[in-house]
């Protein structure tokens, strides 16, 4: 499974988006879900700057979405290590990993923040 992130994502006038900018393990299907936040916040810094000549939001897209990207990044990374087993993973591991499914099947927080995280973190920015 395969992450990456770039940082920033912009370079004077070029703004990275979606792929071209980060891409996460399949296992919590936030792929897509995330180019579209890019997208919108870059739309919004766009709609700024050609309305009013305003460059915050511009100056800070890569800083609003990276937050963004972080955080389904480490839930990602997290969703693909409860849900799979890796061939290194020794007893411990393996035992921990069951744990964790089990606290996650019978804690009423840890359900919210798997929803919370797999619906999809609010917007920002």
């Amino acid at each position: 499974m395969r992450s990456f992130v770039a940082e920033p994502m912009q370079f004077g006038k070029l703004f990275l988006a979606g792929d071209a900018a980060h891409i996460v393990p399949p296992t919590g299907a936030k792929g897509l879900n995330l180019a579209v936040a890019d997208v919108r916040v870059l739309a919004r810094a766009l709609g700024e700057y050609y309305t009013n000549q305003k460059t915050e939001l511009l100056a800070r897209y890569s800083e609003i979405c990276l937050r963004r990207v972080w955080k389904v990044q480490r839930f990602s990374w997290w969703m693909t290590s409860l849900l799979h087993r890796f061939a290194n993973d020794s007893p411990f591991d393996q035992r921990r990993q069951i744990a964790e499914l089990d606290y996650v099947t019978s804690s009423r927080a840890a359900a919210q923040t798997l929803a919370e995280n797999y619906v999809g973190l609010p917007m920002e920015g």
